[in-house]
């Protein structure tokens, strides 16, 4: 049996002792925001599709300037004329530049598409919050009220708004978002209700804090993860319900452009002109997909369960 080893003073070093370095923080704290901000940039497919999407706001913002033709001069002698040097992508059957009407168009669709997603994500936010905060038959009959307006056809209320409304900007985002805001209602419901059981809300309400603080101070905030997602994909949505009536002829009206009706205008001439569809219908696709990897992105980067 083998003996113990005897140990002494001899085979011990003490510690240092620094007062200083033991006050140290070895990792800096960091706030939700910013660890969802450094967990999306580590998702390299969202990053993709939110700097496609910063690309896409410069040039629709610079675009219709840069070759210095206008969106809506006409030019019989200049037809048709496929993607040049001097004509970027080509010309359409009046003879404008695709290329400045493609970045007009890009005005029309986003500004059409982020304008829908906020007044549902404000609509949204306030019936879903009032009814969930308030509970009871308030709750009752305002989710009966969303159920039987999300019951009805999403695409035949549009259509039928356009045509009885006079045509235009104002009348498609009014079509749009008529129903539009139930979904978001929905998803700001379901979170108020499982965070106003929580107990920073029992100790507001203990400090006297009135309902209205609760709900926009406190319960609000604390829901933006989920809101911000749901924006994020409601945009393509609203995007491609554009496009989708601009095509059938009830979107903005001419010499105005968006990538709708320049679409339905090239799917006449596809046999022998494609450039006039093939590009307005990829610029449709890109940001589609753009705001949907990045809304896939923030969906995974605000959700608590996978901080670490």
């Amino acid at each position: 049996m083998a003996q113990p080893v005897k140990l002494t003073k001899d085979m011990f070093q003490p510690i240092e002792k620094d007062l200083n370095k033991a006050e140290e923080i070895s990792r800096p704290s960091l706030s939700f925001w910013k660890d969802a901000w450094r967990r999306l940039k580590a998702n390299k497919l969202a990053m993709v599709g939110l700097y496609i999407l910063i690309v896409l706001g410069f040039m629709a913002a610079l675009g219709p300037v840069i070759n210095g033709y206008s969106y809506y001069d006409t030019n019989l002698k200049l037809k048709n004329l496929a993607p040049s040097s001097e004509f970027w992508f080509g010309t359409d059957d009046l003879g404008r530049d695709m290329f400045t009407r493609v970045w007009y168009g890009a005005r029309i669709s986003l500004f059409i598409g982020i304008t829908a997603a906020i007044i549902d994500l404000i609509i949204g936010i306030i019936w879903g919050g009032v009814a969930a905060f308030n509970g009871g038959k308030v709750d009752e009959i305002m989710m009966r009220i969303a159920d039987i307006l999300y019951g009805l056809p999403y695409l035949l209320v549009v259509i039928m708004l356009m045509v009885v409304m006079e045509q235009g900007l104002f009348t498609m985002i009014v079509a749009m978002t008529i129903t539009g805001w139930i979904g978001m209602a929905r998803i700001v419901r379901g979170q108020i209700l499982q965070l106003k059981e929580q107990e920073y809300v029992l100790a507001a309400r203990s400090l006297g804090a009135s309902a209205s603080r609760i709900l926009f101070k406190h319960l609000i905030p604390n829901s933006m993860g989920p809101i911000i997602v749901t924006m994020t994909l409601t945009v393509p949505s609203a995007i491609f319900t554009e496009a989708f009536l601009s095509f059938l002829g009830l979107g903005v009206q001419a010499p105005m452009a968006s990538w709708g009706t320049m679409a339905s205008d090239g799917l006449g001439a596809l046999r022998y002109y494609p450039w006039r569809l093939f590009f307005p219908a990829i610029f449709i696709s890109i940001t589609m997909l753009a705001f949907n990897v990045l809304g896939d992105g923030l969906r995974d980067a605000l959700d608590p369960r996978l901080r670490k």
